[in-house]
C-alpha cells in the first residue's frame, strides 16, 4: 500500500508539471513597465520579450505594455490588485518601490514581502545630474542655490533622493513632479524646463551618450552602496552624511539601488508556472543572444536570483524601527 500510494503522488507531481508547461501554449505574457517608454527598464524589457519566451514551454508570445503614473506605483497597485494570477503577467518595476512603502506610502495597494520575486537584471548606480547651462558643477553648490529637478512621482527614485537631500541636508532641489516618465523629463531639460534629474548612470549612457561625450551634463553625485569605477570622484548619498544618524538614514535610503531592475509576479501564482518564470529568467540573462543585445544598448546585466532580490526587500522593509521612524520624521510627507 505503501509503495502504491507513493507511485500515486509521483504521478501527480508528473501530472501538475505537465500542466504547468501546457499551460503557456498559444498564451501571450506581458511584461508591465511600471517607468514608461524609452527608458532603460523599458529597453531592457523589450529585449527580454524577443528572447525569454524560448525558455518557456510552449513558446508564448510576449509584449510589454507601459504603465507609468504616481512614482511606479500605478503599475505595483496594478500587480498586485488588478493583474491576472496565472502566470500571464510580470512586471519590471523601480527598485525605489520597497522603500516607498517603508517611508511614505501614499497610494500604495500592495505588500512588498508579498510578491512573487522572479529576479533582477542587475545592480547599477544612480546619479543626480544637471544640465550644463544650469552651472552647477558640484553638489556642494546645491545647498547653495535653489536647482530645478523633474520627477514623476513621489513613489518614485528620481523624487525620494532629491526629497531625502532637501530635508535631511538641507539642499534646495525644487521638485517639479507630474512628468508621466522619465523620457518627458529628459525632453524638459533639454528645452530648459527643468534644470537635473536623478537616474541610473547606464541609463544615461544608453539613452544619452552625446549628454556625457559633449559635457551636456554634469553628474554632481551617485547613490549606491559603493562608488561606481567610473565615477571615483563622485560624491555617494550616503558619504554626505554629516554624522552617524545622517549616514545610517542616507544608507537605508541608498539599499534598494541594490535591486537593480527587479521583475515580479503577482501574489497567488502556481508554484510550478512561478518556477518555470524563474527558470527562463535566469537562462535568458545568461543567453548571448540576449547579452549581445544588451552591450549594444550599454546596458550591464549581472544577474540576481529571485531569493536575492526578495531578500534585500525584505531588510528593506525590516530595516531597524528606529532609523525607518527618523527618516520619516526627517523627510516628512514628499510632497
Amino acid at each position: 500500500m505503501r509503495r502504491m500510494a507513493m507511485s500515486a503522488l509521483l504521478v501527480l507531481a508528473s501530472a501538475g508539471g505537465a500542466d504547468a508547461e501546457d499551460f503557456f501554449k498559444n498564451k501571450t505574457i506581458t511584461i508591465i513597465n511600471s517607468t514608461g517608454n524609452g527608458g532603460s527598464y523599458h529597453n531592457i524589457a523589450l529585449a527580454m520579450s524577443r528572447h525569454m519566451p524560448r525558455y518557456i514551454p510552449g513558446a508564448p508570445s510576449m509584449v510589454v505594455k507601459s504603465m507609468p503614473g504616481g512614482g511606479n506605483v500605478l503599475a505595483t497597485n496594478f500587480m498586485y490588485v488588478s493583474a491576472p494570477r496565472d502566470g500571464t503577467h510580470i512586471a519590471t518595476i523601480n527598485n525605489s518601490i520597497p522603500l516607498h512603502q517603508a517611508l511614505d506610502g501614499r497610494g500604495i495597494q500592495y505588500d512588498v514581502t508579498k510578491f512573487n520575486w522572479i529576479g533582477s537584471t542587475g545592480t547599477y548606480n544612480s546619479i543626480a545630474y544637471v544640465w550644463a547651462g544650469a552651472g552647477v558643477k558640484t553638489v556642494q553648490e546645491v545647498f547653495r542655490r535653489e536647482v530645478v529637478l523633474g520627477g514623476t512621482g513621489v513613489g518614485s527614485s528620481i523624487v525620494i533622493y532629491p526629497a531625502a537631500m532637501n530635508a535631511l541636508l538641507g539642499a534646495k532641489f525644487k521638485i517639479v513632479l507630474g512628468y508621466k516618465a522619465t523620457s518627458e523629463i529628459d525632453l524638459a531639460m533639454e528645452r530648459g524646463e527643468v534644470q537635473a534629474r536623478t537616474g541610473s548612470y547606464t541609463g544615461l549612457r544608453s539613452d544619452h551618450p552625446d549628454w556625457l561625450s559633449e559635457k551636456k551634463v554634469d553628474i554632481i553625485m551617485q547613490i549606491g552602496s559603493k562608488r561606481d569605477p567610473e565615477l571615483p570622484d563622485v560624491p555617494l548619498l550616503s558619504e554626505l552624511g554629516r554624522n552617524e544618524e545622517e549616514r545610517k538614514i542616507l544608507e537605508l535610503i541608498s539599499a534598494p539601488i541594490a535591486l537593480g531592475r527587479p521583475y515580479l509576479a503577482p501574489p497567488g501564482v502556481p508554484e510550478d508556472r512561478l518556477a518555470i518564470l524563474r527558470s527562463a529568467f535566469d537562462q535568458t540573462l545568461r543567453d548571448e543572444a540576449f547579452l549581445a543585445e544588451a552591450r549594444k544598448m550599454d546596458h550591464e546585466i549581472a544577474p540576481q536570483s529571485a531569493q536575492e532580490v526578495a531578500s534585500i526587500v525584505e531588510a528593506t522593509i525590516k530595516a531597524p524601527p528606529a532609523i525607518i521612524q527618523k527618516a520619516k520624521e526627517v523627510m516628512g510627507p514628499m510632497e
